[in-house]
């Protein structure tokens, strides 16, 4: 291959990895464009993150590495079990912890005798990644793989050039094995003062998953398709703006929220410090509005007990959790659905339970009225709006008014919708309803814009 062969090469290889990866030679935040993969995966809006290994039989979080093979040994696996309790809270994927930062494989890997392959369940014939990406794309969900870099059991992990070799080696079994993945989790937890080729983990990772989406850290920077929020309380903190600046440079990078359905908790452990430490319904519908209701998007941890399996405790809570999400906020209780004002009748793409349509601010605009009559009186104390974000986040101010004794009176108002935007507020009745568009880079877009009566604070705070 000649000198010039090789330099094309690498030169289109940069370029796929810069345009997977919401890169964008941009001058202004408005200017930076979402991936296609991105959008879709904005769309799915919650899912959830098992981990289920070897600290679960020992009452750990972090686990160091010399954890037996054969402790892990649970008598009724059931990822269907899992995927059917995500989908009933409202989950649309699912990430397995194939690795976490003890070492242990949940697959029977070809690098490591470090696995399941050396634990007595099912007699070291088991594949737990290939059982839960079965059992979550059965029950409607899409998958994702966590493979932690930080290994604490390997000898290879101190030698960064061999190690290299051995995560190359997980990672590829992972992404060509197991079907099409939505999220590779990259944790960066633990790392500190290793070297890891992550240039090289992406190329081989987008060779056999084009599509995946990347979660990373801010400071992996050139590397995440998506950005961890910066805690694990469950929330986004202030205006929530998808692209970040760092040094410079402008991405396209999403926030995930990761917070565990008890508290402090992502793995199963005995006794009634777990079991009191379980999110309360409301707890768990101020986490969803204060993170999906902020424009991120909720990760929930689950953890199936020794059995292998959720307690029914969880299993009873994630089914109300979702009950509750859909008495709130499900399209029956949509006030404004079909309400658009007289002479604008573009309005009702944003007015139809439908985010795939949308309404658009004239041409060049920079402010723009998005008006709504509900025809009649109505009470409401929330609302949802949703910015169509496939060309970029372009609004920069807006506030939802409200006619009463003829003044528009001002309900919420804030900087960023993003994919999805919660405002509550005290409950108001009218019939003349507005979205006043302050400021936009561009017209502003509408996919959806939805009224709520509440009936209490909500959830957020």
């Amino acid at each position: 291959m000649t000198l010039l062969s090789r330099m094309t090469r690498t030169l289109l290889a940069a370029a796929a990895l810069a345009m997977s990866s919401g890169y964008a030679e941009a001058e202004n935040f408005s200017q930076v464009q979402p991936s296609p993969q991105q959008v879709a995966w904005q769309d799915l809006e919650f899912g959830v993150i098992v981990h289920f290994g070897t600290n679960t039989f020992l009452d750990r979080e972090w686990g160091d590495g010399t954890a037996d093979p054969k402790v892990f040994n649970p008598d009724h696996v059931d990822p269907a079990q899992w995927a059917a309790a995500a989908k009933a809270a409202g989950a649309r994927y699912l990430v397995l912890v194939a690795k976490h930062h003890d070492g242990f494989c949940l697959w029977p890997t070809g690098q490591t005798r470090y696995s399941v392959s050396s634990s007595p369940w099912m007699h070291g014939k088991g594949d737990l990644v290939k059982l839960t990406a079965d059992a979550a794309r059965q029950a409607g969900l899409q998958f994702g793989v966590y493979l932690s870099p930080w290994d604490r059991h390997d000898p290879r992990y101190h030698d960064s050039a061999a190690y290299d070799q051995y995560y190359l080696g997980e990672l590829t079994e992972l992404a060509s094995n197991y079907g099409p993945l939505t999220e590779w989790w990259l944790d960066g937890a633990g790392s500190a003062g290793h070297v890891y080729n992550f240039d090289r983990y992406l190329e081989v990772l987008r060779t056999y998953q084009p599509n995946v989406n990347v979660f990373a850290d801010v400071g992996l920077f050139n590397y995440g398709d998506i950005r961890w929020v910066g805690n694990e309380l469950g929330h986004v903190e202030g205006e929530n703006w998808n692209v970040i600046d760092r040094h410079g440079q402008l991405r396209w990078r999403p926030a995930e929220v990761d917070t565990p359905l008890h508290k402090l908790f992502w793995f199963w452990h005995p006794g009634s410090a777990y079991q009191q430490a379980l999110k309360t319904v409301p707890e768990l519908l101020a986490t969803w509005e204060q993170s999906v209701g902020r424009g991120g998007q909720l990760m929930l941890g689950l953890a199936p007990d020794r059995h292998g399996q959720l307690p029914e405790e969880d299993v009873r809570r994630l089914r109300e959790f979702g009950l509750a999400l859909q008495r709130r906020y499900g399209n029956g209780a949509n006030l404004a659905a079909g309400h658009a004002a007289a002479g604008d009748p573009e309005a009702q793409l944003a007015l139809d339970n439908d985010p795939a349509t949308f309404w658009s601010a004239p041409a060049g605009s920079s402010t723009a009225i998005l008006k709504l009559d509900l025809g009649r009186p109505t009470r409401f104390d929330h609302m949802l709006a949703m910015e169509r974000l496939d060309e970029g986040q372009h609004i920069h101010a807006y506030a939802l008014q409200a006619r009463i004794n003829g003044q528009w009176v001002t309900l919420s108002k804030a900087q960023a919708i993003g994919h999805m935007k919660i405002d509550a507020f005290p409950a108001v009745t009218a019939q003349q309803v507005r979205l006043w568009i302050q400021s936009s880079v561009g017209a502003a877009q509408i996919r959806e814009l939805k009224l709520f009566e509440v009936g209490d604070a909500g959830g957020q705070g």
